[in-house]
């Protein structure tokens, strides 16, 4: 699994947990990584079919209040 538009680095990551007193390699911060990035995409696809769900319920009873 590839994220091509990344914004965190794996260096970035290995520094971040090191101040957190985790020790991690560049393979360790790649799997970590990908995890997380899949974890926000996952977030981010079900939020938008919330939206959607939302938006058609809010039309539904719109129509249904027109024709009350």
């Amino acid at each position: 699994m590839d994220f091509l538009d990344r914004k965190v680095s794996n260096k970035q990551t290995i520094m971040l947990l090191d101040k957190k007193g985790i020790e991690v390699n560049e393979e360790d911060a790649a799997v970590i990584l990908n995890f997380l990035y899949l974890m926000a995409k996952i977030q981010k696809k079900n939020a938008l079919m919330d939206r959607k769900i939302l938006k058609e319920k809010s039309n539904k009873s719109n129509i249904n209040s027109v024709y009350d």
